[in-house]
């Protein structure tokens, strides 16, 4: 049970984790987080990138704390985190902090608590990009996540403006969360 306390010292202030039922996009998007915390590009994340990263993403953990977390997931001789260690350090705060569910590949469609968790996580990830609150999504608001999080689209607000309208279902400009849900539950990973 120590060790569960000890990893639990990280600062992380959101109650959930988002997660897809899809296990080819959970890996996908592991992927690409990843890719975006290696800012060097050097394959590997160290304790400082993923320190930065967490901060950028308004998770504010103490840089002894993290270490103590993630170096144990450091491979002798590594300057950081490799995929597979983020793999790793990923599932095991996934198991500790949320039971697992990520990794669950039974279909649970019928079973109203695991909609409810769904309906959960989706309402907590709208959050993340409704920066005001108001109950929509704006384009100022997404280029500034899509900012914060290092992604490209953040730099142009024409390619945000497209974005926004690609979802925007009763062509208001803003993205609600019921178009959000839409959204989320219908993303397609070309083969």
């Amino acid at each position: 049970m120590d060790s569960y306390d000890d990893n639990k010292r990280v600062n992380i202030q959101s109650s959930s984790s988002f997660r897809l039922r899809s296990p080819s996009l959970n890996a996908l998007r592991l992927q690409r987080i990843f890719d975006l915390f290696d800012k060097n590009g050097d394959g590997f994340i160290t304790v400082d990138e993923l320190s930065q990263a967490l901060s950028r993403l308004g998770l504010n953990a103490d840089l002894s704390d993290l270490l103590s977390t993630v170096e144990s997931y450091i491979q002798p001789g590594n300057t950081g985190l490799n995929f597979d260690d983020f793999s790793s350090l990923h599932k095991t705060l996934d198991d500790s902090f949320f039971g697992g569910a990520g990794d669950d590949d039974d279909d649970n469609d019928d079973d109203p608590s695991s909609a409810a968790a769904d309906e959960s996580d989706l309402a907590e990830a709208f959050k993340v990009f409704d920066e005001n609150g108001d109950g929509f999504i704006s384009a100022r608001e997404l280029q500034a996540v899509l900012k914060k999080l290092g992604l490209p689209e953040g730099g142009e607000m024409e390619r945000v403006e497209k974005m926004i309208v690609s979802v925007d279902r009763n062509k208001d400009g803003r993205v609600d969360f019921f178009e959000f849900k839409n959204m989320m539950r219908t993303v397609v990973i070309p083969s």
